[in-house]
């Protein structure tokens, strides 16, 4: 054992239980950010937990950083299991309390886009995937992506049309929104409908996803069996033609702040916003 442990190790030993704190809701949280001999992490955490359960405390969480996967059985063994993993840490949650179990369970969602961008001509840009569930199919479709963590979903939208197909575009709407579930590792997904203005029209393609890309003639894109077929993709277009046309409204945004000064959009409707009494 280094010089480092040993001494972490004394200093923990001293403490009688391991270093945590406690969570808004009365939990508690280890984090463990030094190395630990497992055996002296064991001896610690049953001591430590027969004290929090002496205080009355109910959800327990570890979180683990990579470095630190020898601590993981010994974890389990005391009754911890997986709650969710990150590219650096793993966090485990223990509920030791006879009351009920509250404990928030994992994400359940994963949120992803479609872009629906026409130019003048009454053209939508379309592409076809070299890779997914639509390559060498030869359908045309949306642009579409995953949300990336604390990405906006207006932002999401601009972001993944310029990377599949180098168009400049601006965010204008959300016009629908639609819920699968089970689609990704047992989790659900948001997909959102954007809307979104061109200011650029030269495509220069993805290479590495997107194996075509162009402007195709609403007619042409909506006479394709796939999009005739499917009722959702048959429906989409159909919802952004009258926009176009003006009949039909969406969600646009608004930029707000928190509380803690941090910034985020909320999306409503404009049409209906008009309607909204101008005092209480």
């Amino acid at each position: 054992m280094s010089a480092t442990v040993a001494t972490l190790a004394k200093e923990e030993e001293n403490h009688g239980k391991l270093k945590a704190v406690e969570d808004q809701h009365g939990g508690i949280i280890v984090n463990m950010e030094e190395p630990m001999d497992s055996s002296l992490f064991a001896s610690l955490l049953e001591a430590s937990i027969l004290q929090w359960r002496e205080q009355g405390k109910k959800g327990l969480w570890i979180k683990l950083a990579r470095e630190h996967s020898n601590l993981v059985d010994p974890a389990i063994k005391a009754g911890f299991k997986f709650h969710h993993a990150e590219p650096d840490y793993l966090m485990l949650v223990h509920w030791i309390s006879n009351a009920p179990d509250t404990l928030p369970a994992n994400a359940s969602h994963r949120v992803a886009i479609g872009a629906f961008v026409m130019n003048a001509n009454r053209e939508i840009l379309v592409v076809q995937e070299s890779n997914g569930r639509f390559s060498g199919a030869g359908i045309w479709k949306l642009p579409t992506g995953a949300v990336d963590e604390g990405e906006d979903i207006c932002t999401a939208a601009v972001r993944e049309v310029k990377e599949e197909t180098g168009i400049d575009t601006e965010f204008v709407e959300v016009l629908a929104f639609k819920e699968r579930h089970k689609s990704f590792f047992r989790k659900s997904e948001l997909f959102f409908v954007c809307m979104l203005r061109p200011h650029s029209f030269k495509i220069q393609r993805q290479v590495s996803e997107i194996e075509a890309a162009q402007w195709m003639a609403v007619e042409d894109y909506m006479a394709q069996p796939f999009v005739r077929e499917n009722e959702v993709f048959n429906f989409v277009t159909k919802v952004g033609l009258s926009k176009i046309d003006g009949n039909y409204a969406g969600f646009s945004t608004i930029l707000s702040t928190t509380s803690s000064r941090k910034k985020s959009y909320l999306y409503f409707n404009k049409d209906a916003a008009r309607m909204l009494p101008s005092k209480l």
